[in-house]
């Protein structure tokens, strides 16, 4: 007998129809011996469905009022799939994120897990019920129900699996599985069988969104196995595994696991600043001061060696914030400078813990789109990443000849 966390995403509870086909899969888990924890997100367009109605009442409603209204939705879908579970004859208990003891901090709309009390949710396993608990929500100190933020549902997933120490932990979602790129965009796309935790906290955080990051720093964190599947059709789906159990024969082949994209970038640039210290926090600075986040740097002195320009890149939606920040606090603190910016840019990024112990990669890399006539305009690297922007006409161009240059083509592997 083992027991599995599976979380279901809103695709997968959309309709009264597939809540019954997710009883009948939990069914068939429970006949099998097997102990039972579900997580369930809201119907697909409920949270937003929510999120209106409060926007037409007031433009600016209280975080504390819109976790009050939004973590409703959860509440909808845990008594359905109960009842669901009991017309099919198994014995079933929905539970609130609070009725549950998912105890969080008081940052509304944003809050973040601190313990979860298990005594009565273990009770109801050993009683041979399947426990059915809201995802995305929780209770913080002083009795306040709490929202963890946009796909929060994933990590009660995973946090419930990491305090029940359950078996395995499953996020049942629309795909079935984590692929080696969007296979929208390049259809030779493959299916991993599996990943390493750190390889999917890079694909998550550089555009993949299969699943949320701080889930998966939840699963490497209490090293809970974790696999994402298809709620509509069969497979093993991909397992993601710590980075000590990967297998040690292919550590040392040149392993890419993923290419990750995203146009969501905005790039921004301020010519001939001074070239002294502190100049970068006295640039970053009001920008962190407005909750604004950075993502990569580039810093070059200029050819008369007193001037600098410094370039860095944020989210499209905060580009015309960060232009103003700039040029009414930045530029006249720094006493002048030439503001530029670009938000039609993308980042394409090569992600593989073989690039630890192979040589040449990012040549290739950039040799690959050197081939193709595209223009790097910024460069990152980790031990396992590298990441590129380059202009948003050309992002899929890049990912297809990275793809299939990497030899992650699907008809490159089935020839091999």
């Amino acid at each position: 007998m083992a027991l599995y966390v599976q979380k279901f995403g809103g695709t997968s509870v959309g309709s009264v129809e597939r809540i019954k086909a997710v009883a009948e899969k939990v069914k068939g888990f429970r006949d099998n011996g097997h102990q039972v924890v579900v997580v369930v997100s809201a119907m697909s367009g409920e949270t937003n469905r929510l999120i209106g109605m409060a926007n037409e009442i007031n433009d600016e409603p209280t975080p504390r009022e819109m976790d009050m209204l939004v973590s409703t939705g959860e509440q909808v879908t845990i008594s359905l799939l109960a009842m669901a579970l009991h017309k099919i004859g198994v014995p079933a208990t929905s539970y609130t994120g609070s009725q549950v003891g998912i105890q969080t901090d008081s940052a509304h709309t944003k809050a973040r897990i601190q313990r979860i009390e298990t005594d009565e949710l273990q009770a109801d396993l050993d009683d041979g019920q399947v426990v059915v608990v809201a995802g995305f929500q929780g209770v913080d100190e002083e009795g306040n129900i709490t929202t963890l933020g946009r796909g929060g549902s994933d990590t009660t997933g995973v946090a419930l699996a990491a305090a029940l120490k359950a078996d395995e932990c499953q996020i049942y979602t629309d795909v079935d599985g984590v692929y080696t790129t969007d296979p929208r965009v390049c259809s030779k796309a493959q299916r991993l069988d599996t990943i390493t935790v750190e390889e999917m906290l890079e694909l998550a955080s550089l555009g993949s969104k299969v699943l949320q990051i701080r889930a998966v720093e939840f699963a490497g964190k209490y090293n809970v196995p974790l696999r994402v599947l298809s709620s509509f059709e069969g497979g093993p789906g991909t397992l993601i595994i710590a980075d000590s159990d990967k297998d040690e024969d292919s550590m040392e082949e040149p392993l890419i696991s993923g290419i990750a994209f995203t146009d969501n970038e905005a790039k921004l640039t301020l010519l001939n600043t001074p070239d002294v210290p502190g100049v970068a926090s006295r640039i970053l600075g009001p920008i962190a001061d407005a909750n604004i986040e950075i993502d990569m740097i580039v810093q070059n002195v200029a050819p008369a060696g007193d001037y600098t320009d410094f370039t860095f890149t944020v989210a499209k939606g905060d580009y015309k914030q960060t232009m103003k920040i700039l040029r009414d606090q930045v530029i006249p603190d720094l006493g002048g400078g030439e503001l530029r910016g670009d938000d039609n840019i993308a980042k394409v990024s090569l992600v593989g813990v073989g690039m630890r112990s192979h040589a040449g990669v990012a040549s290739k890399f950039f040799r690959v789109l050197a081939d193709e006539n595209i223009n790097i305009r910024m460069v990152s690297t980790s031990e396992i990443k590298i990441s590129v922007v380059i202009d948003e006409k050309h992002m899929e161009l890049a990912v297809k000849s990275l793809h299939k240059a990497f030899g992650l083509d699907k008809s490159d592997i089935e020839a091999e």
